[in-house]
Parts: C-alpha cells; sequence; structure tokens
C-alpha cells in the first residue's frame, strides 16, 4: 500500500437500490491536497464516501486508506475526521460534554486544543449541540476532527444552507489545516465555488460512476461552452452535445474540448466554470448527435 496517496479508490463498484449503482469508481488523491468530488444530488458522491470510509459495504475493486485496505483496522479511525452535513452528536450534551465523551475513543485527543478550537470558533463550552446554529455545529465538528489530530478530513455537503460569512469561515479553517503537509481534504459539494478557493482536484461523478477526474485545470481545459442559436447545435457530426439547454432565443452545451473546432457557423465556444460543467453534466448524460456517422 502507499503511503503517499491519502486515499484511491480502484474500480469499485456497489449495488445500491433499484437500478442505481456505484459502477467502476476510480480515483485518487495525492497526500497534501484537496479534492472536491462534485455532482448532482443523487450522483452517488455520498455512497462513495460511505464505502471510503468503511461505513457501507462494496461489491467490487478494493479502496486504500492512508496506506490500509478498507474495511481496515478500528485504529484507522484515529487518522480520519468526518463531517456530515448534519452532526451525529446527542443534542443535549453540552460542549464539554462532547470532549468527556469522545476522549477515550482517540489515543491522540488533546483536550487543551479542543477548548482553544471552541474558543477560536466562538463555540461555548456550555452550549448544547443542539442549540447550536447549521455553522456552529460544522465548526464543531472540525474542532471534534482537529482535536484527535486527524490526516484526513472528509466533508459531506459541509457548506450547505451556510451563509457567505459562514462559508468564508470554513474555507479559512480548512486552508490552515493544510498548512500541514501531511494533512488532506476530501469536500464533497454541489456548492462549486468552494473548490474555486482551495481546490487542488476535482472528480465529477454522474449516475453512479467517474466522469472525469484530475486537477482542477484540467478538469476546465477538458471542456468548453457553446452558446449559438436555438437551430445552430442541429446537424453536427462528430460532436457530443452535453446537458443541451436550449429555447426560443438560442440554444448552449457543453463540448469536449478537442471536439468544440468541429463546429461551424455563427457560434461562441467560451471556457466553462467549474459550476457549467456540473450542470450540464448532471442534466442529463452525454450523449451523440444521431446524426453522428
Amino acid at each position: 500500500m502507499s503511503t503517499d496517496k491519502a486515499f484511491a479508490l480502484r474500480g469499485v463498484g456497489a449495488a445500491v437500490s433499484g437500478a442505481f449503482a456505484l459502477r467502476d469508481v476510480s480515483f485518487e488523491l495525492p497526500t497534501g491536497y484537496v479534492m472536491g468530488l462534485i455532482g448532482a444530488n443523487g450522483a452517488g458522491k455520498t455512497t462513495i464516501l460511505r464505502c471510503l470510509l468503511g461505513m457501507r459495504r462494496f461489491d467490487a475493486g478494493e479502496i486504500e486508506l492512508l496506506g490500509r485496505p478498507v474495511p481496515g483496522p478500528v485504529a484507522l479511525r484515529q487518522d480520519v475526521g468526518v463531517v456530515l452535513d448534519h452532526t451525529s452528536l446527542v443534542g443535549d450534551w453540552r460542549l464539554s460534554g462532547v470532549e468527556r465523551t469522545l476522549r477515550p475513543f482517540y489515543d491522540r485527543w488533546d483536550g487543551a486544543r479542543y477548548r482553544r478550537l471552541l474558543d477560536e470558533f466562538g463555540l461555548d463550552l456550555r452550549a448544547r449541540v443542539k442549540d447550536l446554529s447549521r455553522g456552529m455545529a460544522v465548526k464543531l465538528m472540525i474542532a471534534v476532527a482537529l482535536s484527535h489530530r486527524a490526516r484526513l478530513l472528509v466533508f459531506d455537503e459541509p457548506t450547505s444552507g451556510l451563509d457567505p460569512v459562514a462559508r468564508d469561515e470554513l474555507l479559512g479553517i480548512i486552508g490552515d489545516y493544510l498548512v500541514d503537509e501531511g494533512h488532506s481534504v476530501l469536500f464533497s459539494t454541489h456548492i462549486t465555488a468552494d473548490l474555486d478557493r482551495i481546490g487542488d482536484y476535482v472528480t465529477l461523478v454522474h449516475g453512479g460512476r467517474i466522469v472525469r477526474t484530475g486537477t482542477r485545470d484540467e478538469l476546465l481545459e477538458a471542456y468548453r461552452i457553446v452558446r449559438a442559436g436555438p437551430d445552430e447545435l442541429t446537424g453536427l457530426i462528430g460532436v457530443e452535445l452535453i446537458g443541451v439547454r436550449q429555447n426560443s432565443i438560442g440554444a448552449q452545451a457543453l463540448v469536449r474540448t478537442e471536439e468544440a473546432d468541429l463546429i461551424g457557423g455563427h457560434v461562441l465556444i467560451e471556457a466553462p466554470t467549474l459550476e457549467e460543467i456540473a450542470v450540464h453534466i448532471g442534466a442529463r448524460a452525454p450523449r451523440r448527435n444521431r446524426e453522428m456517422a
């Protein structure tokens, strides 16, 4: 197993429900970087995270987490901090009680660090978990993760529902965490603007499959947005139109960069944003023009 990777999934498959399943999911993150896992709701992001963390069984492939196979030893939880889109802590616990309850489970728990982080985050030790706002609850979970000195932080939609100030504070906390080159972050989100600030790598998920994975710049370079008149994107040959959006005054689609030059006529071809890529791929599965040879 490699120690230069925060994690790696290789050919992972998992039956979920109905016709949906993870199929041949493969991507990895080098140690010391942030990866954004993006895709529409229902694309498979949370299922992938659960498989990675050993919280869900997978039927095919292999997963490596911090140099160890998954499922792995219970001790692996010492090195992983998980921040979900909701807190799993008991609502009636006071924040001082959170420490007393969790401390026995972590060999490297640092009580002084926990209390210092709460103070930095503006959290009162006397407060109850159930009385925390959404942003404060996320900060609490981060404080817990940092207090047992996790090497990998895994976030599942952490900024969903946060106001701009809280989102900015959270991203700043992640930036501080990454000052240590041995720390890594996996950040599942549908708010792609967050990744413009902190994302090094991006993995795009659709329908339980990996559409593309690589650095953020590689993903942005791989696609182009095409804007044209209402009938100018019909009859194209050799061009895959992804997530076509059309109305009475125009049409818009995502295309692969290498196919953009095949489009003639008076069309506008532009570099996309991460949000545009995610929206078009999430709108529908990529399809080939019917007139393609």
